[in-house]
């Protein structure tokens, strides 16, 4: 029997497999199953809970961070970092009693994120900082073309800012990236709304649009922010920031809800937003095995 936990961050929906010793065989296939909205549970991905020591992908790490949330798209293609998945994955640890509330470490194929969350309400990831490699890129849907402005955020963004978000067409299948990247690489589309307040959609690899993206809301953020004049902070006292604020923070709209994103004095990014649990139940065996 699987035991699985649905959750979400803003609408980015996920499917939480509790696999504490890594015996779980997570093939390709039976993620595809599980994330299928019609014929499975339905959900953008699959977070693996796993102790960091049972996972080849973060033994490394077991020291840092016990616990590893091994998260797989839901073509099954796993990726290095999720924004909206591990507050989620936080939100479930506490939830079940494995950590407790306050600061957790948890290991990720970008590294260990530090994590703040209380009891109940919005959780804090530290995400560590973003680059901007600054290669040309140009990103097409249909007839229509735009310059794309590169982020990494420990897995790569395309940045495009336009006018109407609506006007951007269907997102369904991946926008063209020129030039493109080899494993895939996730597009957002940003319009304005006010000072410090922008609006996004987003195509994620391995996905399709989806209703939020957490890393992707730190890259739109991180271009918005240099496109606005505000230059990455080299120091403690964040020198193109306001005088005392010790970091820049950003309204982030999208389809689900709204995020914060603050790039704190320090050049690492803060990305704040509702972490929930909806429901519990177990796969049935006869079906997870026909995967």
């Amino acid at each position: 029997m699987i035991r699985f936990v649905k959750g979400h961050g803003t609408e980015n929906d996920f499917v939480l497999l509790p696999d504490p010793d890594g015996t779980l065989d997570l093939s390709d296939a039976l993620v595809r199953h599980i994330c299928d909205r019609r014929a499975g549970v339905g959900g953008d991905g699959v977070l693996r809970v796993v102790r960091s020591a049972a996972h080849p992908d973060s033994a490394g790490m077991a020291e840092q961070a016990e616990w590893f949330m091994d998260y797989r798209n839901a073509d099954g293609s796993a990726v290095e970092m999720c924004g909206n998945g591990i507050r989620v994955f936080a939100r479930f640890l506490v939830a079940e009693g494995l950590v407790a509330a306050g600061d957790v470490a948890i290991a990720t194929r970008d590294g260990v994120k530090a994590v703040r969350l209380g009891p109940v309400g919005d959780v804090t990831v530290d995400m560590g900082r973003a680059t901007l490699p600054g290669t040309d890129r140009k990103v097409t849907v249909g007839a229509h073309g735009w310059p794309a402005v590169e982020v990494d955020v420990g897995n790569p963004h395309a940045v495009v800012f336009v006018d109407d978000l609506a006007g951007v067409g269907l997102l369904d299948e991946p926008p063209a990236v020129e030039p493109g990247f080899p494993a895939g690489v996730n597009v957002e589309f940003v319009a304005d709304l006010g000072p410090r307040h922008v609006a996004m959609r987003v195509h994620e690899r391995g996905v399709g649009e989806t209703r939020s993206c957490g890393t992707g809301a730190c890259a739109v953020m991180v271009a918005a922010a240099r496109r606005d004049g505000a230059t990455a902070p080299s120091g403690p006292d964040g020198a193109s920031f306001p005088p005392g604020s010790g970091g820049l923070s950003y309204l982030v709209d999208v389809p689900g809800g709204r995020l914060v994103v603050t790039e704190r004095a320090d050049g690492h990014l803060e990305l704040t937003g509702p972490a929930v649990l909806v429901a519990e139940g177990t796969l049935d065996p006869t079906w997870s095995a026909a995967t």
